[in-house]
């Protein structure tokens, strides 16, 4: 229970990136899986050269960021369509993925890694699940932060309305690439947690990556909601943990581990038809109407202009 509490703070920091590109950009960024696996085999290459394994982190989020440039460049400089220049950028990270780790696995055993540190503090409990939430949520604050930055709310209106961003002279050709950039860059860094978590890097590890981030975004916001920035991703992190203890639960019942990508993508299925459940839909509005959080941080895309007049204003 303790190591699926950990995953998914790990995994949240990818599912925050999913979020950026997918809710946020409205592009379907499928190098996720090749970004990913760049992240874990850089740092685990580096920690193996005898690289503080903080500064391995580092150089994780620099390759991923590159990926995520290279996939916007193909998009927005070659026209190619964002899925397919996406598929073009994680084929191509296969190979160069091989070639950063010499081989097909990087093992860690034996090495100082940012995990094994904390652990030399914290040991392996709740403690350390705390540390990891805390991680969790200072990168869900600086993005909090970052989006209501006029290069983050131009990133938003990006992905909302293209056409009308860019009759304020803004290029969002660059707007795509920078959001690029920080998701693969975020998926980059829990690339390499998630190297140093299981002690080795593999090739194979992002492989369907992409479901996972998926499952956490459209898992944690069914459940928990998003009407704002600020809920949407405390619910992306959420999300992330809800997927790992299913995943865990899957697995202590006697599901076969052959049958995870399965359960994955039957997850994601429910998390999708559960909104038009009617009932949940009512649910889903007095959560919304109810919540503090919502009220105080208004909504996330919802202009006032756009809400009904009350029978007093009309009469005004």
């Amino acid at each position: 229970m303790i190591t699926a509490f950990e995953l998914g703070l790990i995994y949240a920091i990818m599912a925050l990136g999913v979020y950026l590109t997918f809710r946020i950009l409205n592009f379907p960024d499928l190098t996720v899986d090749g970004s990913f696996t760049s992240g874990a085999a850089t740092a685990a290459i580096l920690i193996t050269n005898e690289v503080d394994p903080f500064l391995a982190t580092a150089a994780a989020f620099v390759v991923g960021s590159l990926a995520g440039m290279i996939t916007g460049l193909l998009h927005t400089k070659g026209n190619i369509n964002g899925l397919l220049a996406g598929i073009l950028t994680m084929i191509g990270l296969y190979s160069i993925n091989l070639r950063i780790m010499d081989g097909a696995n990087v093992p860690l055993l034996g090495q100082d890694t940012v995990i094994s540190m904390m652990r030399g503090f914290t040991g392996v409990g709740w403690t350390s699940v705390a540390v990891l939430a805390v991680v969790a949520l200072i990168f869900k604050l600086v993005m909090d932060w970052y989006l209501q930055t006029d290069n983050g709310l131009a990133l938003r209106a990006t992905g909302d309305n293209e056409q009308m961003i860019s009759s304020f002279a803004v290029s969002t050709d660059r707007q795509k690439i920078i959001g690029l950039m920080l998701s693969n860059g975020l998926v980059g860094i829990a690339g390499a947690v998630v190297a140093q978590h299981q002690g080795f890097a593999d090739i194979g590890m992002g492989i369907g990556l992409i479901l996972v981030g998926l499952a956490s975004v459209i898992v944690g916001q069914a459940i928990f909601g998003s009407r704002t920035v600020i809920q949407a991703t405390l619910a992306v992190i959420l999300g992330a943990v809800v997927y790992r203890l299913a995943i865990q639960f899957a697995l202590n019942i006697g599901l076969n581990p052959n049958d995870m990508k399965l359960m994955s993508a039957v997850l994601v299925v429910a998390a999708l038809l559960l909104p038009q459940w009617k009932g949940f839909s009512k649910l889903s509005l007095r959560r919304k109407s109810s919540s503090p959080l919502a009220e105080a941080a208004g909504p996330l895309t919802t202009s006032d202009a756009h809400l009904p007049k009350s029978s007093a204003e009309k009469g005004a």
